[in-house]
């Protein structure tokens, strides 16, 4: 009986000390990861365009607090982008209480970037209350798009809403786009709509599957919440002319736990055939 009272006693504390740093891991900084993707279309003579996408906050959750996402943004400041993109899921949890964390998107207005930032909302954000996280963001100062296009410098930004909870209208969305000049980028919170993305559009930026979340030696991620299941699980994805990057989403859903797929954003560098260097 001792001898399984302290092998239970052993395994309760490994079980502890794995939970606290899979908690700490959810918590940590998020890590910068970067790409460059030449867009056909980029207007003759205009410079390069940094954007940053950030996706899947889920304020709310033990893993994402304002003070947390107030040191995300100083991060975020400090990369100087020109852009920001927000890929949806800002509220963590699935009922309508659960929009009571909204205020804690306010540390968002301190995002300093020269063309502003853009969101679209995720499938949290429907369960939960849309119009109470869209107001949210509106008052810090974020343009939020639903099957519409915006112009950004060089950029048309169109914004496809969630699939997830069949809200996307993607022919709404391309002409909307068609109908701005300037190069075009897709911003979507699930990768999911990548496959029906017009031949002419190349790049989309996304989030929604976290990368996996947890994701295990030798097995991989236990869960993509994709239905292309590891197609568009992370990262960029390159098929043909067409580039999807996934974000793995700075917060967490479910659990406030990661393992092997830390939160991160993504500085991705666009220009035209021919670049011109920023000075």
């Amino acid at each position: 009986m001792r001898r399984l009272l302290a092998a239970g006693a052993a395994l309760l504390s490994i079980a502890t000390i794995l939970a606290a740093a899979m908690l700490w891991q959810a918590r940590s900084a998020p890590r910068v990861r970067e790409t460059t993707v030449m867009l056909p279309d980029w207007p003759a003579g205009a410079r390069p365009v940094t954007v940053a996408l950030l996706s899947d906050l889920h304020v709310g959750s033990l893993s994402m607090d304002a003070a947390r996402l107030t040191r995300i943004v100083a991060q975020v400041n400090a990369l100087h982008p020109d852009l920001v993109v927000l890929a949806g899921d800002f509220i963590a949890g699935h009922a309508p209480v659960d929009a009571d964390a909204a205020p804690q998107l306010a540390p968002l207005a301190g995002l300093t970037v020269p063309l502003g930032t853009v969101a679209v909302l995720g499938n949290h954000d429907y369960w939960t209350d849309p119009a109470r996280v869209a107001a949210t963001l509106r008052r810090a100062g974020v343009t939020l798009l639903a099957n519409e296009a915006v112009k950004r410098g060089p950029l048309v930004i169109g914004g496809i809403d969630d699939e997830p909870t069949g809200h996307d209208r993607m022919d709404d969305t391309v002409a909307a786009m068609r109908a701005l000049p300037g190069a075009k980028l897709l911003l979507g919170h699930s990768p999911d709509s990548a496959p029906a993305l017009p031949a002419d559009l190349a790049l989309m930026l996304a989030g929604h599957t976290h990368c996996g979340q947890i994701v295990l030696p030798f097995a991989g991620a236990i869960h993509t919440a994709s239905r292309f299941g590891r197609r568009y699980a992370c990262g960029v994805v390159r098929e043909g002319v067409r580039t999807v990057v996934i974000g793995a989403g700075l917060g967490t859903s479910v659990l406030p736990l990661r393992f092997g797929a830390p939160p991160d954003l993504w500085l991705v560098r666009l220009h035209g055939p021919v670049s011109v260097s920023r000075s």
